[in-house]
């Protein structure tokens, strides 16, 4: 494989980079250094701004959506540099939700007028979309989603509970997976919505988490209404679009996580040396060994980048690297408390800048709570974006061809 670069894909990292040294101030130690939560806060919200303000949002979108119109090894060449300045790509988990994946999504199904009305807001950040996908009784089988929606007089008119909802307590609306077909196959019945949540109809209700934090959220809509236009495909494509949406979710970043990941392994081995550990031929056995895992993510991120840009479709590759990726960082964040041993039960420092995956470069590698909760994240981490069962089985049955999973 040849992992050099086009020449105008390089001409392109050094725009990014001259943007960087303008916009950051000199030694900036990457977004973990910053003091509390409030000033990552500040900075995180002003740095999405200046992103916009530059022309880095959207670099793989149409000019006429507000994109560039550059590649999607152009968009991977962006977030490597950013990741390697020690700043973010977007407000996590709002651009992940919004941004990447109802944009892409919306780039793929949307109508003209949907596209027209939302991506803008979503470059800007003026919208801020939420996924409604899981529900009390149906999690893992989202196929079997009980939320309905009726069309009449030209509204949809939705009842029903999400939960386990990324940030709706902070979001313009929400994209919904509701059963619009009551009789049909549970896959074909169902479809996708875009749904304001600033209406008498829809209930937020915060999920408070053993780390204190909020950042999901139930959702419920009794008799909540959208336009019969804010529907992403025909009726009863649903399944189809929401598949496509999760390939996003769960595989784009196939190619840019291993920056995240080799950070943190770094800020580990110098964890190690504080601790006097690094000689320790088990300790040593297992930093060599998270240190190939994570080579092993590089190239596994280039072959899926490589199909891409050869036109191919994420598909199952996405499940290969997000089964990969989940439980390698389950494994290396244990290292990090058998490392810290009885002195990670005292919480000191400031705790993770991002809520998902790693903490952000800079961070303090003596900061037990940094680790603690950067732990917690990553066992959520096997979980979210379809479970490590989920993606055994889509994988066993649609790869490999073994028979389905007898049904309950």
């Amino acid at each position: 494989m040849d992992t050099r670069y086009p020449a105008e894909v390089e001409q392109f990292r050094a725009e990014v980079r001259a943007v960087l040294a303008e916009e950051l101030p000199p030694g900036w130690p990457g977004t973990g250094a910053l003091g509390d939560a409030a000033a990552v806060r500040e900075f995180v919200t002003g740095w999405r701004r200046t992103l916009h303000r530059r022309g880095l949002l959207g670099v793989a979108w149409p000019v006429e959506h507000g994109g560039r119109g550059l590649t999607t090894l152009h968009q991977v060449v962006l977030v490597e540099e950013l990741t390697r300045a020690g700043v973010p790509f977007g407000v996590q988990p709002q651009d992940s939700t919004g941004f990447k994946m109802l944009g892409n999504t919306l780039l793929r199904y949307g109508t003209e007028a949907q596209k027209a009305a939302i991506l803008p807001g979503l470059l800007s950040g003026e919208q801020i979309w939420c996924q409604g996908f899981s529900e009390p009784n149906a999690g893992s089988d989202l196929a079997a989603a009980g939320t309905r929606a009726r069309l009449v007089d030209g509204e949809w008119h939705i009842d029903g509970q999400k939960i386990w909802t990324s940030g709706a307590h902070r979001s313009t609306g929400i994209f919904v997976l509701a059963r619009t077909e009551p009789e049909a196959a549970k896959h074909r019945g169902l479809s996708f919505l875009l749904v304001p949540l600033d209406q008498p109809g829809v209930e937020v209700r915060p999920i408070r988490h053993m780390t204190g934090g909020e950042d999901f959220c139930e959702v419920f809509f009794t008799d909540a209404r959208c336009p019969a236009d804010a529907i992403v495909g025909r009726p009863g494509d649903g399944w189809k679009v929401a598949s496509t949406l999760l390939t996003y979710e769960r595989g784009e970043e196939a190619a840019t996580n291993p920056i995240l990941f080799a950070a943190e392994l770094d800020r580990l081995v110098e964890l190690a040396r504080r601790r006097g550990l690094a000689d320790d031929p088990t300790v040593r056995r297992r930093l060599a060994y998270f240190r190939a895992r994570v080579e092993v993510m590089r190239f596994l991120g280039y072959r899926i980048l490589s199909d891409v840009l050869a036109g191919g479709e994420l598909g199952a590759a996405s499940s290969v690297s997000k089964l990969y990726w989940s439980e390698y960082h389950r494994e290396v964040t244990q290292l990090a408390l058998d490392i810290e041993g009885l002195d990670g039960l005292v919480l000191v420092g400031k705790g993770p800048s991002r809520p998902l995956r790693t903490d952000d470069p800079g961070a303090d590698p003596e900061s037990t709570t940094s680790w603690w909760e950067v732990s917690l994240n990553a066992r959520a981490g096997t979980v979210y974006a379809g479970t490590s069962e989920v993606q055994r089985n889509i994988l066993a049955e649609r790869v490999l061809g073994l028979p389905r999973e007898p049904a309950a």
